[in-house]
């Protein structure tokens, strides 16, 4: 089939590479405008892009999704389906121009985890298994039919980088395994329950920020959810401390929620049940260390 994909980041990347090396053809690639990164502020293009480029596929970079030139090119296509992994809301007058529709991966079992950080959410949510759902495009976000789900459990020892990537290679293989049904024309759709539906808003500073109030496996879970980015974060002393890696802790600590105990190697810090143990540590304007490393040089 003659497919048009849409995405953004590394995990759409994963998937577009999936596609290529499929009996499916790739005739365009849509992604976001080109804009500065870093401290140079030099003009930076989406992992999408840069591999889009290295493969040699038209792509087409919109500023407006409801630009008539912009349509009239997706037409020029003359694409059976639209893929969509990772990229911005589409306009209904972008996603029905397929003969085929427009399917969407999200790295979620819908209906859980609507939304932009569906990875991240089921990990500070302390879920045991998560997957990914390809369904067609409607116009409210994230609730059209299913058409495929691919389920996985989620290990003790997982992070938001470990399950990414473990979501962003079952997630390749769902979206040519949807291809080939909507090719073979045996595609059978589901529902989504939408009163069982949650959320899964964005991560903004406020949701990476650690509440010492709340139990040692909450605290555990948003820093697994969050590591290694953006990262969730305490403030003492006036400076700002990232944690990386944490564990509930063994011992019976007597700690206040937020009080900490340090020894030649080891942090603790009290929650509202028990305490945690942190294990990597980043202080304000240094590298990522393990606690034994930081009590080197540093103190809470």
């Amino acid at each position: 089939m003659n497919v048009v994909f849409f995405g953004t980041p590394d995990f759409a990347v994963n998937v577009l590479k999936e596609i290529l090396n499929s009996s499916h053809n790739v005739a365009g690639v849509v992604t976001v405008p080109d804009k500065p990164k870093g401290r140079g502020r030099k003009i930076g293009f989406s992992p999408v892009k840069e591999f889009a480029l290295e493969k040699g596929l038209p792509i087409l970079q919109p500023t407006d999704l409801k630009d008539e030139n912009f349509l009239q090119q997706l037409r020029a296509f003359e694409a059976d389906v639209f893929v969509v992994v990772a990229f911005k809301i589409l306009p209904e007058a972008v996603f029905t121009i397929p003969p085929e529709k427009s399917f969407n991966l999200h790295a979620s079992l819908l209906p859980k985890y609507r939304g932009a950080a569906p990875i991240q959410w089921a990990l500070i949510k302390g879920e045991k298994e998560t997957g990914v759902t390809t369904f067609f495009l409607e116009k409210k976000v994230d609730t059209g039919n299913i058409i495929l789900q691919k389920k996985i459990a989620i290990e003790e020892n997982d992070d938001f980088g470990t399950l990414h990537d473990k979501l962003a290679t079952l997630g390749a293989k769902a979206t040519v395994e949807t291809l080939d049904l909507i090719e073979a024309g045996e595609v059978q759709l589901t529902a989504q329950d939408n009163s069982v539906a949650t959320p899964a808003p964005k991560i903004t500073k406020e949701i990476c920020k650690i509440d010492w109030s709340k139990t040692a496996e909450e605290i555990r879970n948003l820093i697994r959810g969050l590591s290694p980015i953006p990262g969730a974060f305490f403030e003492k002393g006036g400076k700002t401390y990232k944690v990386f890696k944490a564990k509930v802790c063994e011992e019976n600590k007597k700690l206040a929620a937020g009080e900490i105990e340090q020894t030649k190697k080891r942090i603790f810090v009290g929650c509202k049940n028990s305490a945690i143990e942190i294990l990597e540590i980043q202080p304000e304007g240094r590298k990522r260390m393990t606690a034994e490393e930081f009590l080197r040089g540093y103190s809470l």
